[in-house]
């Protein structure tokens, strides 16, 4: 299982000592939400932020994009050092508009990932399988952290990760929201590759908590 620690309930008073944590975690990845503050209703990191997370921790680093204009801000969080950048579906007006978006993170380097809302079917994202390398599916509403895990996210993660062990294997599915050791479980049976989680992590012991969702 890959863990994502989201470093949006990282404890920034402690910035230091809870980054050398998480390096020392066995975490694999580090989850980076940016939020516009008007694809949903709150304000986060630009990409000054990411480059001193870039400076300071190896974990592979999973942009999440929660704006409305993912084309512009593709290009500069990865000029920023994003390793893989997720755009939300709902954020884009056409599936072709989708595919050359992932089309032009794959030509900078990066990895694509598409996400979902809770209310959107996990249909609308048949017709894109092949063109992403992950596929997001929220727990939660998206803006804020701290949200409680809505179960129906459980079938989406099963229809999805069964979809793609026929058409795109190596694609990942990731699930962000309300994530602790008993819905990571839930997901883990599910069919999820990717756990991400924030409050779990940041306000208990930082190695425990990510080496429970692990398991």
């Amino acid at each position: 299982m890959i863990v994502s620690p989201s470093v949006l309930s990282l404890d920034y008073s402690r910035f230091p000592q809870q980054i050398d944590e998480l390096n020392k975690s066995g975490a694999q990845w580090l989850h980076f939400d940016v939020m516009d503050g008007h694809f949903v209703p709150n304000l986060t990191f630009g990409p000054d932020i990411l480059k001193a997370f870039v400076r300071t921790s190896p974990l592979y680093k999973d942009v999440h994009l929660m704006v409305t204009d993912p084309a512009f801000f593709a290009d500069v969080f990865l000029k920023a050092g994003a390793d893989l950048v997720t755009f939300h579906y709902e954020a884009m007006d056409n599936k072709a508009k989708m595919k050359e978006l992932a089309a032009h993170i794959h030509e900078a380097g990066g990895k694509a990932g598409i996400a979902i809302k809770p209310a959107t079917d996990a249909a609308v994202l048949k017709d894109l399988l092949k063109d992403f390398d992950l596929f997001l599916v929220m727990s939660v509403n998206p803006g804020f952290g701290g949200q409680k895990f809505m179960p129906l996210a459980l079938d989406k993660i099963h229809t999805l990760r069964t979809w793609l062990n026929d058409v795109n294997p190596d694609a990942l599915v990731e699930v962000d929201g309300g994530i602790n050791a008993q819905t990571g479980a839930q997901c883990a049976q599910a069919g999820v590759d990717v756990l991400v989680a924030g409050s779990y992590v940041f306000k208990n012991d930082i190695t425990t908590a990510v080496r429970s969702l692990q398991k």
